[in-house]
């Protein structure tokens, strides 16, 4: 008798839920051709961030959910604009039946850090939605209300350099780069993030909604910076800020940037 094939129990591939480099697009007002007109001008501006970016749009701040048709011309939209929408954000009943129709995901998590807890009829809170980047130009997850455990993490320090492409992300605590963010490379923290080299690439603080998280560098020269899902990019960076030391913070949902003395 010839042996038995054996079987191979490897999968072909590893899916693992992670932190992606998504843009939240939160519709205000259902205006297809002026949103069009400032996704291209968004692309246009700053097009190593934005080109082909993806994009999850998100209707919850509309009165009532679009029909399928304005949807899909907001889309098509989009598209010319130079952006992949890729998912709609979480909402009502309404808004899933137009996922359906449109052919694209749900993703809940891009809603929960806009809206607070609704008030049952008891007058609790109703917990709120799960949470993960804003980015900022990437989303980012919800605020969390509750006490902790336990003391939070040490920050975590990143000696060598941060190369194009990159990624380090400081969950629940702050970064301190010891070294150079270089260009095309993106730094994130739940918290602050100091930079003692030159940051030539991304940096997004307070990535949980942290609107006291600070960014610090030595040498800015970075293509994006964002706090709590409020970004600059290098185009409206103050030019006589460029390879100077300076902070970075939030205030009134406003970046501003300061040199350090």
């Amino acid at each position: 008798m010839s042996a038995a094939t054996p079987v191979n129990y490897e999968l072909a591939g590893d899916l693992k839920i992670g932190q992606v480099g998504i843009a939240n697009l939160r519709v205000r007002t259902l205006d297809v051709e002026r949103l069009g007109a400032e996704m291209r001008d968004r692309v246009a501006r700053a097009p190593k961030l934005f080109e082909r970016a993806a994009v999850i749009v998100d209707f919850g701040a509309l009165p009532g959910t679009p029909d399928t048709a304005s949807a899909r011309a907001l889309l098509d939209a989009l598209r010319a604009a130079g952006v992949i929408p890729v998912a709609l954000a979480w909402g009502s009943g309404d808004n899933e039946r137009l996922s359906v129709e449109l052919g694209l995901p749900l993703l809940a998590k891009f809603r929960a850090q806009y809206e607070p807890a609704a008030p049952t009829a008891g007058g609790a809170s109703a917990p709120s939605l799960p949470a993960e980047t804003t980015i900022a130009a990437k989303a980012a997850p919800a605020k969390n209300t509750a006490a902790p455990a336990a003391a939070a993490e040490p920050g975590m320090v990143h000696t060598a350099p941060i190369r194009s492409g990159q990624q380090i992300y400081a969950e629940q605590r702050d970064l301190t780069i010891l070294n150079t963010v270089g260009a095309g490379a993106e730094v994130i923290a739940d918290g602050s993030i100091h930079v003692y080299g030159a940051l030539r690439g991304r940096a997004l603080a307070g990535a949980r909604d942290n609107d006291k998280a600070r960014i610090f560098c030595r040498e800015f020269h970075a293509e994006l910076v964002a706090i709590a899902g409020h970004y600059k990019v290098m185009e409206d960076l103050p030019v006589e800020l460029r390879g100077k030391a300076v902070q970075i913070w939030l205030d009134n949902e406003q970046i501003h940037i300061a040199a350090l003395a």
